[in-house]
């Protein structure tokens, strides 16, 4: 059984028109098969063949926006191979009807990264899918914890960055044996990606800061998170504890 909710919205820009429908889906699990098993990607971004009329653009951006971040090029030709749940999703169609499937965009959850966890074997089987299909994928993974998931090997991002905490990983369709990766540290403010469409279409510019600082306020955290009695998991180390410490008395929390 599968449940699902959908929220609507139109948008205008590059030359198209796009709507975007928020989703969430319950798939059950019975200890032996997930029943009607599904893909569904947490972001979908599809294909529009309806042109608008041109000079009409989007507005620009508020003057804080940060500069988009230069992702890590990581070549990997590996990559060129043939309980219940609950999950959010974001769908970008080109127009209601007929549509095509162009960018998947998941965001990781704590069942994704838990090893011998069913959620996680069942992401990697779409993860699989959508990497073999004419699809670009975008994994977003915002927990320190866990075993790592996303496409890119963590040994092939620490070779170029360094240690870090959290990442983008975006696999384009029309590069097959590359990743692009944004990797960050805690201590750093999320950067602003590139979401992938068709190739020869413009990339669609996403700050991802401002998205989280919009979750956190919405979702009144400030009151719901006791920073002073809760203990992150995994602990944070020596340096991060001194950051957060010192973070957190600036916001008198």
């Amino acid at each position: 059984m599968r449940c699902r909710r959908r929220f609507r919205a139109w948008i205008r820009g590059w030359n198209c028109l796009r709507f975007f429908q928020i989703c969430t889906a319950v798939s059950l699990w019975d200890g032996n098969k997930l029943s009607m098993r599904h893909i569904e990607p947490d972001v979908e971004v599809l294909y529009l063949a309806l042109p608008i009329r041109r000079g009409s653009s989007a507005k620009k951006g508020r003057s804080g926006a940060h500069a988009t971040a230069v992702p890590l090029v990581i070549d990997d030709p590996s990559l060129i191979e043939n309980d219940d749940m609950e999950e959010w999703f974001l769908e970008i169609f080109a127009k209601p009807g007929n549509e095509q499937l162009v960018t998947s965009i998941e965001v990781l959850s704590s069942s994704n990264k838990r090893q011998g966890n069913h959620g996680r074997e069942l992401y990697l089987k779409k993860q699989e899918e959508i990497r073999n299909g004419r699809v670009n994928l975008v994994e977003i993974d915002l927990l320190r914890g866990g075993v790592h998931t996303t496409l890119v090997q963590r040994p092939l991002i620490e070779e170029k960055f360094g240690p870090f905490d959290y990442h983008v990983c975006v696999h384009r369709m029309d590069q097959k044996d590359k990743n692009y990766v944004y990797p960050w540290l805690l201590e750093m403010p999320l950067p602003s990606i590139q979401i992938p469409l068709v190739p020869g279409d413009p990339m669609i510019k996403v700050d991802l800061q401002p998205l989280l600082d919009a979750c956190y306020d919405q979702g009144l955290y400030e009151r719901r998170v006791h920073y002073r009695t809760s203990k992150p998991k995994p602990p944070l180390t020596k340096t991060q504890q001194k950051w957060a410490d010192k973070t957190l008395k600036s916001k008198g929390l």
